[in-house]
């Protein structure tokens, strides 16, 4: 084998073919890893899209009859919610489109852009629920305390329902997670409907509702900060969470003819869809098969630690490197 620079592709197991595209490389399990993530995900946000979609309209009409502005606002964070579980929806739909020529990566990114959207629909909520709040303590309408108990108490059942559900999907999927913090801000609007319900229905406190919108705005600009950090974290490139970089490159180089891993990437495509790049200095006077070498540093990235889509660039010699931003684990470290 020659000293030139040879770019190893390790993740060849399955090609994605289309009529109007080029095929994309890599390892099957992982690609159905990814497949099996996300259809999870679309199934629990199509059932929670249905549960606060119907009951939507169930507030709006017990706001009405009511004249209670709590239950009207809880509808308007179902409109929301139900807006944002169809943005996710339409993105998971596409990010399933084949990929092409002109994306090579297919639409995987528009799942993470969904969720950046729903993180910055969660401060507009707050923002408006702050806004309302201030209103409510200027002026507190009149409302029929019965009606605004009952329709809290099953909403805050409906709500319950569709966080379980999407529960399952959020901690491996960052777009449903964002759906599920949407729910969650739903739930703890259907809280503060019920307590407030009470207290104007038993006592006549009208400010209890602008108190609990306060404490629910606060809530839920606390959870969304995480998402949105998530969300710019994978579009900034970097590196997932869960992957310890310096011992991912530790125990390649642990392996028999292996100098250095230097000029590594790590980073997140789409939920359950890591890649990682490096490049790979081996002895030069290595005596053994440097594709058998080559398949066990894949089986190492791709097992032990999950990675997907594997790029590895085998170099005898650093001459042998044109780039120039490269990372040095073993520095950083």
């Amino acid at each position: 084998m020659g000293l030139a620079k040879t770019a190893l592709h390790v993740s060849m197991n399955s090609v994605h073919e289309s009529s109007g595209g080029h095929g994309h490389a890599h390892p099957s399990c992982g690609h159905d890893h990814s497949l099996e993530l996300r259809s999870a995900g679309k199934r629990s946000l199509v059932i929670a899209f249905a549960l606060i979609a119907g009951f939507m309209f169930v507030e709006v009409i017990g706001g009405i009859l009511s004249g209670s502005l709590a239950l009207l606002a809880d509808a308007g964070h179902m409109l929301t919610d139900s807006a944002s579980i169809a943005v996710a929806l339409v993105a998971m739909h596409f990010a399933g489109r084949p990929h092409s020529v002109r994306r090579t990566f297919g639409y995987h990114r528009l799942e993470i852009l969904a969720a950046l959207v729903n993180a910055l629909a969660l401060w507009l909520i707050v923002a408006w629920v702050l806004y309302e709040a201030y209103g409510r303590f200027r002026s507190a309408p009149e409302v029929a305390g019965d009606i605004m108990l009952s329709i809290g108490v099953i909403g805050l059942c409906v709500n319950l329902c569709a966080a379980w559900v999407l529960h399952r999907s959020s901690g491996r999927n960052v777009n449903v997670e964002g759906a599920y913090l949407h729910v969650l801000a739903d739930l703890l609007g259907s809280a503060g409907v019920v307590v407030s319900g009470i207290l104007v229905w038993a006592f006549g406190w009208t400010l209890a509702d602008p108190v609990a919108s306060v404490i629910i705005a606060v809530l839920i600009l606390v959870s969304s900060w995480r998402l949105m950090k998530k969300a710019v974290h994978v579009l900034l490139e970097g590196t997932p969470e869960h992957i310890d970089v310096h011992q991912l490159c530790s125990r390649l180089e642990a392996v028999e003819g292996v100098t250095l891993i230097h000029d590594i990437h790590v980073w997140t495509l789409s939920p359950g869809n890591e890649s990682f790049t490096a490049h790979v200095l081996i002895d030069p006077d290595y005596p053994g098969d440097v594709e058998a070498l080559r398949l066990r540093l894949r089986n190492i990235v791709y097992h032990d630690f999950g990675i997907g889509h594997i790029t590895l660039q085998v170099e005898k010699s650093l001459d042998e490197c044109m780039e120039t931003h490269h990372f040095n684990h073993v520095t950083a470290a």
